[in-house]
């Protein structure tokens, strides 16, 4: 039987949430490892940068497939078994993915990885939100904090075997066994059950549709950019004279700067500024597109900022969520199929962008839909804000 109690009530119940964390940084390796992979997987498979492009697509549509599935299985069967079926998924597509001579199969092998990511990154944060209840708010920044260590570190093993001579595969089994280990530690511990299932006096929130669907649009946004931004500036950088180690560095800074910025968010979180935080991120990320666009700061420096200024964005909003849902396996669901049809979107139209372009077309893109984003925020609070005085003159 599963485990019913809070976690307060448990003498190991820090042990799922630091497996959460572990799996987070594996889920973070797993995502961030195409971006600067890129021109390996492109020579590889004899494909151009518009060709490859189709890999950010083929992740994203097995983001959506496995957002909707994923959603299913953790109303339904035991959450960490969902997870060491995914995790299991995760490493057969990391050990194929750089040994696949052709850009099909490696379509074919990203899709399954894409499929696998989502699902255990909503499957870690709804285990995280059921075991933590209304406290769950800093481990969820937490996670996603995580989340940016791995994407960052992967850049670095990258960089460090490109330097050495060392074939680029060898990041991807590294990853494979990471996440392999994080899997064997998980397999013997106990799902969180659901509140509503718990027997627990549980009553679903109440939710205004239709700002829970503007939440997911924002979402679709903010992944979108996110995946845009670490898929591409390593070939940014290439192209504008960076040699392949430096460009993938600048991946490394924007997810450590990312990272950073999560965990500095956490106070705020907690003292619930969720629209000064999101005005003040978004403000500073078109900032920093218009001086990419214009040159104004050092590339260093402008990633290293840029991924400050988006840091606090995904939690800010998730936390959100759930205070105006109760976020079961379905609902995350939907957030994660709203996130994998931004990252499918975005990153794709960037590479014909380019080489049609230039590389101008990347700050572009990006201060376009931070624009659109920052009005998006401002209909729901303007939605909220009528609610709310509907509901006070009919009381």
């Amino acid at each position: 039987m599963d485990h019913a109690l809070p976690p307060q009530q448990t003498a190991s119940h820090w042990r799922p949430t630091i497996t959460y964390f572990l799996m987070f940084i594996g889920i973070g390796m797993i995502g961030g490892i195409l971006g600067p992979a890129l021109p390996f997987l492109a020579e590889q498979s004899g494909s151009t940068m518009s060709q490859i492009a189709i890999l950010f697509t083929a992740r994203a549509l097995g983001n959506m497939a496995g957002s909707v599935i994923s959603g299913f299985l953790l109303d339904n069967f035991k959450g960490h078994r969902v997870l060491i079926g995914m995790i299991t998924l995760a490493v057969t597509g990391m050990l194929l993915m750089p040994v696949s001579p052709l850009l099909i199969v490696m379509t074919v092998v990203i899709f399954v990885l894409g499929f696998a990511e989502v699902s255990m990154n909503a499957g870690g944060n709804v285990m995280t939100m059921w075991w933590h209840r209304e406290k769950s708010g800093p481990f969820i920044s937490t996670l996603h904090f995580c989340y940016g260590v791995g994407a960052m570190v992967v850049p670095l093993i990258i960089m460090v075997a490109v330097n050495n001579g060392v074939s680029v595969l060898w990041a991807f089994w590294l990853v494979a066994f990471y996440v392999v280990t994080v899997g064997i530690f998980l397999a013997p511990q106990r799902s969180p059950l659901s509140p509503t299932n718990d027997g627990s006096d549980h009553v679903d929130k109440e939710y205004d549709k239709v700002v829970f669907i503007g939440l997911l649009i924002m979402f679709g946004f903010y992944v979108g950019m996110e995946m845009t931004f670490a898929g591409w500036i390593t070939t940014y950088g290439v192209i504008n004279g960076m040699t392949q180690g430096d460009a993938a560095f600048l991946v490394s800074i924007f997810w450590f700067s990312l990272s950073m910025g999560r965990l500095l968010a956490i106070p705020i979180l907690r003292a619930g500024y969720f629209t000064t935080l999101l005005y003040s991120c978004l403000s500073l990320a078109i900032a920093m597109m218009l001086s990419l666009y214009f040159g104004w700061l050092p590339l260093m420096v402008l990633t290293f900022v840029f991924g400050l200024s988006l840091s606090a964005i995904f939690p800010t909003l998730f936390t959100l969520g759930n205070q105006l849902v109760s976020l079961n396996g379905k609902r995350t669901g939907m957030i994660f199929l709203a996130a994998g049809l931004g990252a499918m979107v975005a990153p794709t139209l960037i590479g014909p962008l380019i080489e049609n372009f230039g590389t101008d077309a990347l700050p572009l893109l990006l201060a376009g839909m931070l624009s659109m984003k920052a009005f998006g925020l401002a209909l729901i609070l303007l939605r909220q804000r009528t609610t709310r005085r509907r509901a006070a003159a009919s009381a």
